[in-house]
């Protein structure tokens, strides 16, 4: 049981290192974990002699090495987060009778995972591995509304970047972050007609430990109206709640009671 401290250091370590654009110090190291220098060094030897760290010697600086790439890579062919959602949209679909889909972010764009639709249900244009503006759908703002600030100015650096599907939705960065403000007030997104007409959809971000969007959970069914009404379906949307709270109890271990329910500050 002696080494499990270490562990938990060694694995903050290669959390920090992932979350960085590029290799750093090991002083940069220290002092974001609060960790003895000595500490630091040892813990980077062990992790470079597995070969999870890699050394730039000239830089004097640190990075990912080859077998935090190969580990990635393996998480990947296994489609964990596709296998981990999929029992949680169908008891989701059960409980609503709606179309539940997972999506992620791919850039500006929302690209979709995992869908579940009952039996004999109007087919939605949603489907996997469809992508779609992120600004248009709840799933994609979900997530965006977990950004910071200037990630989501990135993502839309002008006008020209919010595509107009069926008239509705934002048109320019203001207009999509009031979008954003009103969903972190709410606790959900909503969407009434962006992306297909007679359609509507709400969606709760699925967060990491950081709060992090690591995807979306949307509820999709039909609703007419001639203009956006307004509606927010806070019963539908509990219960998506209820689902992305699953999902991230799944993905991370920690119980479903501590799942956080407000996207951070963007």
């Amino acid at each position: 049981m002696t080494d499990i401290p270490a562990l938990r250091r060694g694995l903050a370590v290669l959390r920090l290192l992932a979350g960085r654009a590029g290799p750093v110090t090991a002083a940069t190291v220290a002092r974001e974990l609060a960790l003895p220098r000595s500490t630091t060094y040892h813990l980077l030897s062990e992790l470079m002699a597995a070969g999870f760290v890699t050394h730039l010697p000239e830089e004097r600086r640190y990075g990912l090495g080859l077998a935090a790439f190969e580990l990635g890579s393996a998480y990947l062919r296994h489609d964990p987060l596709e296998r981990l959602a999929r029992p949680v949209l169908r008891a989701l679909i059960e409980r609503t009778g709606h179309v539940a889909q997972l999506g992620v972010l791919h850039g500006s764009e929302t690209l979709y995972l995992v869908r579940e639709q009952p039996p004999r249900h109007a087919t939605v244009v949603t489907d996997v591995g469809v992508r779609l503006p992120a600004h248009l759908p709840a799933s994609g703002r979900a997530m965006l509304g977990a950004l910071p600030a200037a990630q989501v100015r990135a993502l839309f650096p002008s006008r020209s970047a919010f595509v107009d599907r069926t008239g509705r939705g934002p048109r320019d960065l203001p207009s999509l972050r009031r979008l954003l403000a009103e969903a972190r007030r709410r606790g959900w997104t909503v969407e009434d007609g962006y992306v297909t007409a007679g359609f509507a959809s709400v969606a709760v971000p699925v967060l990491d430990h950081t709060g992090h969007p690591t995807a979306a959970i949307s509820t999709t069914f039909r609703h007419e109206c001639d203009q956006e009404c307004g509606e927010t379906w806070p019963e539908l949307a509990e219960e998506t709640r209820r689902a992305a709270e699953e999902l991230t109890a799944r993905i991370s271990g920690v119980p479903s009671s501590s799942a956080r329910r407000t996207p951070a500050q963007a």
